[in-house]
């Protein structure tokens, strides 16, 4: 499908993050596998930042609590 593994990589990450320069196209019978690479980036990112969010999201609440009970 992919010449070297150079290129596979790099059309991996391009896919990945959804970038998709199509500079590297794969043959047909594996164009299914790229585009489910592409959702899961699509997903993974919003994944990513809800739980970086969410871990943001109680650091500031226990230090607020913290501040709030103090002396």
């Amino acid at each position: 499908a992919i010449p070297d593994v150079q290129d596979a990589l790099y059309f991996s990450g391009v896919t990945y993050t959804t970038t998709g320069y199509g500079d590297l196209v794969l043959p047909r019978t594996w164009r299914m596998l790229a585009a489910v690479e592409a959702l899961t980036g699509i997903l993974m990112c919003g994944w990513s930042t809800g739980f970086f969010v969410a871990a943001v999201s109680r650091v500031v609440n226990t230090t607020t609590t913290r501040v709030i009970e103090a002396p």
